[in-house]
């Protein structure tokens, strides 16, 4: 069976080119990393694609990841999937010794304690707050490719440190990190790019190893990046984008949707590409997003795969007295989901709610312990980074070499309840929770292994799921930033905090920097499958609040008003 046959018809047409450039705008819940590993697996069953000379790139280690395991089922091994920093970093790492004669810098581990460290060369003593905000300037002066100079005729400044004391402050940074023979993140992109340039036996070796390019989520691309693009390229012309601008959510750190956008300009001859069909969500929550990206650049307008098949439920909004109200009523309404009062019982691990800044989590997450609903906090420890987690892979690994007559998924849990594990969970919130739930998570894994599965088997299947970033799904309610949910989706999401100065937050004063809001708030909204509810509270602290500008851009058509709002204590009044 061709990997063509599981593809809608715009997906495959973009599929089926597999020479040439093409771009691919992909709307939220699209179905574009689908389209990505069908395309690719496509052209090595056509002959086209050598595996290991396709070069897939994405921007986090766990996308990566997935788009390795997604090949690996299609039947295809040795593609290289990797972030720009892996690929360049691979590069600089190998053809350092033979271009410079020894072995290449090291990274520098931690940029604010190397700041700190610069600063006292200067005699300036910022707090790590404003150094942390420093090295985000560092980064994105050197992602939009700014020379030092050319960064000081912008005249910012940050915190307490003044324009002219910030320039020596990061011309101190540069001067350390040479003495220490250090590269940045950054450096190493810029390093990979300068070597390609200057050196033309390196460049025709990259080249020559890499004959086909795929860039997933290319609105996100900075203009280093890009540029680091078109050195691998060279004169080739077999490069697939795939993009949304409407998910455009890092022009803080550089990103330039322009690139996706223009795209069909630098290549006329590209092949453009829109796929519109939404198989995530339900129709009443794609109104709402299409509302809310209305005549916005790039904006694509996404059309419900079936329309019939899903909840007509319409998102919904709700006001409450405070953050403390709103917090309460959000879990009040997450553990009648979780026990089945407003229709079929909800797992925890299909809610979410997600938020501007990390500082809401705190009473989301208090509220839902006093009901008894587990949290996971995503941004948190990683799964396999857990002492938890470890101890138990290390446990299993080591069971495996004595004899047993328990069955394989007898045999883990034994070791699990060695361990302290136990069949029933602990209270809800506190480090004993989170142990229990991540050594149930192992469990779970277990179970869907095979009756012929192997103790040493399946401790080295966690430890490639380990690499991969392949984390097993926790059965809690899901916290998360708006830019950490970006990728994710859920059945339910409450976005929380919709309000003026939280979404839109309060910094965001220009036209660039609303509409980056908005775009936020649309990732939001379309992390949904099934329900969507919006949420504001009318004061947090002392000050007083106005509902977000985005509600009233999305229009009281496409939304229900919530019947109740919430005192402090739970309690749900009528308005």
């Amino acid at each position: 069976m061709s990997v063509l046959e599981a593809l809608d018809d715009r997906q495959r047409a973009a599929a089926e080119i597999v020479r040439g450039p093409v771009g691919v705008l992909a709307g939220a819940g699209t179905g574009k990393t689908r389209l990505i590993t069908h395309r690719i697996a496509h052209g090595v069953d056509e002959g086209t694609y050598t595996p290991n000379r396709v070069l897939a790139l994405t921007f986090t280690t766990k996308a990566a990841g997935e788009l390795r395991g997604r090949l690996r089922q299609l039947g295809v091994v040795g593609v290289q999937a990797k972030t720009f920093h892996a690929a360049a970093l691979s590069q600089l790492n190998y053809f350092w010794p033979t271009v410079a004669g020894d072995t290449a810098p090291t990274i520098v581990d931690n940029k604010v304690r190397l700041l700190a460290h610069a600063a006292d060369s200067v005699r300036l003593a910022p707090d790590r707050n404003t150094l942390r905000d420093i090295a985000s300037q560092i980064e994105w002066r050197k992602v939009t490719m700014r020379s030092i100079g050319e960064y000081a005729a912008l005249g910012r400044s940050v915190g307490s440190v003044g324009a002219s004391a910030l320039v020596d402050l990061m011309a101190a940074y540069e001067k350390l990190k040479d003495e220490r023979r250090q590269l940045d993140f950054e450096d190493v992109l810029l390093a990979c790019a300068g070597m390609i340039e200057s050196e033309p036996r390196v460049a025709i070796a990259i080249r020559e190893q890499y004959r086909h390019f795929t860039v997933d989520e290319y609105q996100d691309v900075s203009a280093l990046q890009n540029r680091l693009l078109e050195l691998w390229l060279g004169e080739r012309r077999d490069i697939c984008v795939v993009g949304d601008a409407s998910q455009t959510i890092y022009s803080f750190a550089g990103a330039d949707s322009r690139h996706l956008l223009d795209f069909g300009i630098r290549y006329p001859d590209a092949t453009i590409i829109r796929l519109e069909r939404n198989y995530r969500s339900a129709p009443p929550i794609l109104d709402v997003a299409n509302a809310l990206m209305r005549d916005r650049p790039g904006a694509l307008r996404l059309e419900p795969s079936a329309p019939d098949a899903r909840s007509r439920a319409v998102p919904s909004v709700s006001s409450y007295a405070d953050d403390e109200a709103e917090a309460d009523g959000v879990a009040a309404r997450i553990r009648d989901l979780v026990d089945g009062r407003e229709g079929e019982p909800v797992l925890a691990n299909d809610i979410a709610v997600l938020y501007r800044s990390h500082a809401q989590s705190a009473l989301i997450q208090q509220a839902l312990a006093r009901r008894g609903v587990a949290t996971t906090v995503l941004g948190g420890r990683r799964f396999f980074d857990m002492p938890e987690v470890r101890q138990a892979i290390m446990a299993i690994r080591a069971a495996a070499v004595a004899p047993t007559d328990l069955t394989f998924s007898e045999s883990v849990r034994d070791v699990l309840r060695g361990l302290g594990h136990t069949d029933d969970a602990p209270d809800a919130g506190g480090a004993l929770r989170d142990a229990w739930e991540a050594r149930q998570a192992i469990f779970a894994l277990a179970r869907e292994e095979s009756d012929s599965a192997t103790l040493r088997g399946f401790a080295d299947r966690l430890l490639a799921r380990a690499k991969d970033q392949h984390e097993p799904q926790l059965t809690t309610v899901t916290l998360a930033t708006l830019h950490a949910a970006k990728g994710l989706e859920w059945p339910h999401v409450f976005l929380v905090g919709v309000s003026e100065g939280l979404l839109p937050i309060s910094y965001a004063t220009t036209l660039e920097g609303i509409d980056e809001e908005r775009r936020l708030a649309y990732v939001g909204i379309t992390r949904a499958e099934k329900t969507v509810s919006l949420s504001w509270s009318s004061r947090g602290g002392r000050s007083g609040r106005q509902p977000s500008r985005f509600l009233a851009e999305i229009g009281t058509d496409t939304l229900r008003a919530g019947d109740a709002t919430a005192t402090a204590d739970g309690r749900r009044v009528r308005p």
